[in-house]
């Protein structure tokens, strides 16, 4: 399913639509803060609906033991970009997705309050695809148009806002060619 981007949602043209009922609202502050995550399900399996189905609350326990341990969360990210670059969004911009948890940036607590998720397929010890980092740059483009205070200084790793405990987006992410890629 695509859908329009409209000023009173938020869904951005021409990704992939899966509404998580894994948000609220957000509370009255800008929302000038990226945070990038990796996810796997199975862990360090790539492919197939199991992301998906776990933002959607949809995820079959009894596929996978793991899947027992995470069945009871509730979790969301504003978008996933699978393996392929395929990208996915689960929550509207607007909307404050569940994504971060425990958080501090910039000596602000809370970053799901002021910040937009993305998910990157992968794992901390997988390199990225091309198509990945291709798709994650138009991406952050579209989200800066939106949210303007959101600069290149105030893009950062889960690992970053939540240090001890989240370790995502990993050593294998190339920081230093995603920030080239934002400056074309």
């Amino acid at each position: 399913m695509q859908t329009e981007s409209t000023p009173e949602t938020l869904w951005l043209d021409g990704v992939h639509v899966a509404p998580s009922p894994n948000f609220d609202e957000r509370p009255d502050c800008p929302i000038d803060l990226l945070v990038i995550h990796n996810i796997s399900l199975p862990p360090g399996q790539f492919g197939g609906p199991h992301i998906k189905d776990f933002f959607c609350n949809q995820l079959d326990c009894h596929i996978h033991p793991f899947f027992r341990e995470i069945e009871n969360l509730k979790v969301s990210a504003h978008f996933l970009i699978d393996r392929a670059g395929q990208v996915t969004q689960f929550v509207p911009l607007d909307k404050r997705a569940w994504h971060a948890g425990a958080s501090t940036f910039c000596g602000r607590q809370r970053c799901n309050d002021f910040s937009i998720g993305i998910e990157m397929e992968g794992t901390d010890d997988s390199p990225y695809t091309e198509a990945q980092y291709q798709s994650l740059t138009r991406l952050t483009r579209e989200i800066q148009q939106h949210y303007p205070a959101i600069t290149r200084e105030r893009i950062t790793g889960h690992s970053d806002i939540s240090p001890g405990r989240k370790t995502d987006p990993g050593p294998f992410f190339d920081w230093e060619k995603y920030r080239a890629l934002l400056q074309f």
